[in-house]
């Protein structure tokens, strides 16, 4: 008599969970399309299904598309990550270019403020533009 190692019965309960999960009739799991309900419909922990049986859960996802034309969860989760990221962007790329032209106008402000104040001052005294404090002492 030749033993089964446990990964065999794990691996056969696994397929067995996606059968179920995908005729639509679960026994222990919410019957959802997901990971961690074929770990619970599998009585196999989801990170057993995770690392060991990777491969599994890759046919599980492939099964999932093509079989019931529906996107698994965590795609579509991952889809709607990406649709919210893109707009951020996109919102933080104007928000960018606005604060730009802000600087630009400020900059053209303060230079037509510069020469104004300029125009406005009276001609410096022949020793330059510094003022003493206080007067020297002769």
């Amino acid at each position: 008599m030749t033993a089964q190692p446990p990964n065999d019965d794990e691996r056969t309960r696994i397929r067995e969970a996606m059968d179920r999960l995908l005729t639509g009739s679960p026994t222990t799991s919410d019957g959802s399309l997901t990971v961690k309900a074929l770990a619970t419909e599998a009585g196999v922990h989801r990170m057993a299904l995770m690392k060991r049986h990777a491969d599994l859960k890759t046919v599980f996802y492939e099964r999932v598309r093509t079989e019931t034309a529906q996107v698994p969860e965590s795609e579509r989760n991952l889809r709607e990550t990406v649709v919210r990221l893109r707009q951020t962007v996109k919102d933080q790329r104007a928000e960018i270019e606005k604060l730009r032209q802000q600087v630009t106008r400020l900059t053209l402000a303060g230079a037509v403020l510069t020469q104004i104040v300029d125009a406005q001052q009276p001609n410096p005294p022949e020793g330059g533009n510094v003022t003493p404090l206080r007067p020297r002492r002769r």
